[in-house]
């Protein structure tokens, strides 16, 4: 009995710290970003995760149309919104 309990209690705390150093930080972080993708509002200051920064200027569903320096207007999906620089919120 004592052999089984030597041999999952290393497997069990292994798990243990895997969860709290790994997995809940990653739920977190996913968590974190989309709670920031729904909150976008027109006149946001983002930045894509292809590296394009612009100015949110119009939201659908699941698109974000977004003003670039030049003025052109492309429509990215909301996934692809990596950070806002610039909050235009209340």
């Amino acid at each position: 009995m004592e052999g089984l309990v030597g041999t999952v209690f290393p497997l069990l705390l292994m798990f243990v710290l895997f969860y709290f150093l790994l997995i809940r930080p990653q739920q977190k972080r996913q968590k974190a970003v989309q709670q920031m993708q729904s909150d976008l509002q027109k006149g946001d200051k983002v930045v894509t995760i292809g590296g394009l920064h612009g100015i949110v200027d119009a939201i659908e569903e699941g698109t974000v149309v977004i003003k670039c320096g030049d003025g052109s207007r492309l429509t990215y999906d909301r996934a692809a919104i990596r950070d806002v620089k610039e909050s235009a919120g209340v």
